[in-house]
């Protein structure tokens, strides 16, 4: 519980605690059999541009349609997958509304769908917004307003 309430868990109604399931590993490519370079044509050691943390915060944003993804935490591993449990907040509740530090979250449209714009913190480590100072020049506002020339 101490990591939940690091990243914004609050024991209160509208406030939905959700563990979630993602395999483990990198990028799974299918092969491609025509015409293509023999180097593009690999299919192992390919990491995805997102992490595993941002693919569950996504799946379960899809699952639950009414509520939004303030963060997640990382639970557990196996040798197959990982557990993250992600903190969802219904935004049309009235205890998240009148709360002074969830509000924000039911103000207007430009929060839904956060976990799908990587407005979460994995989301925001994986768009290399988490670094200040010399050599983050090029990432805000956006990498796409630099040419992707940050990352």
């Amino acid at each position: 519980m101490d990591a939940a309430r690091r990243v914004g868990y609050k024991a209160k109604q509208g406030i939905v605690l959700v563990r979630t399931r993602v395999r483990r590993g990198g990028l799974r490519k299918g092969k491609v059999h025509m015409k293509r370079k023999p180097s593009k044509a690999g299919v192992k050691k390919i990491t995805m541009a997102k992490s595993i943390q941002r693919i569950a915060e996504e799946r379960t944003s899809t699952r639950y349609p009414n509520l939004e993804v303030l963060n997640s935490y990382w639970v557990g591993e196996d040798g197959k997958n990982k557990f993250y449990e992600v903190i969802l907040v219904d935004p049309s509740h009235p205890a998240i509304k009148s709360d002074k530090d969830l509000g924000w979250v039911a103000k207007g449209s430009s929060h839904r769908g956060r976990a799908h714009r990587g407005k979460t913190s994995a989301g925001k480590r994986g768009r290399g917004l988490h670094n200040k100072g010399k050599g983050a020049e090029k990432l805000r506002p956006s990498l796409k307003a630099n040419k992707n020339r940050g990352k």
